[in-house]
């Protein structure tokens, strides 16, 4: 399953540990009706056999908004929700927004 996130220091602890296993952080808005269908997806792919390999976070950006900001700033991405984004050594190796966020699309990513 996912952890959720709230503080920047979270945040860093993340970043630090993409240079040992894969992050995906998903940024969601809880009062957007794209970002509930993308946690949907998030769960439904979550609830599959994802991968192992992989540590798998939530952060919702109206509750969160300077930790999501945070991810914006340190990946040099446009923030954007929902926003789903996959770390590696502590770059952005991949991520969607939108409906492009779906249990398929990360199936072919992750795994």
């Amino acid at each position: 399953m996912w952890r959720e996130i709230s503080t920047v220091e979270e945040w860093n602890e993340i970043l630090q540990q993409s240079a040992e296993r894969g992050q995906v952080i998903l940024k969601h808005s809880t009062r957007c009706p794209v970002s509930s269908s993308a946690l949907e997806e998030y769960e439904q792919y979550l609830h599959g056999t994802p991968s192992s390999n992989v540590d798998y976070t939530l952060v919702k950006v109206i509750e969160s908004r300077p930790v999501s900001n945070k991810i914006a700033e340190d990946l040099n991405l446009k923030h954007e929700s929902p926003q789903i984004i996959f770390i590696k050594d502590g770059e952005k190796y991949w991520s969607a927004t939108h409906w492009s966020i779906s249990s398929k699309h990360m199936k072919a990513v992750l795994e």
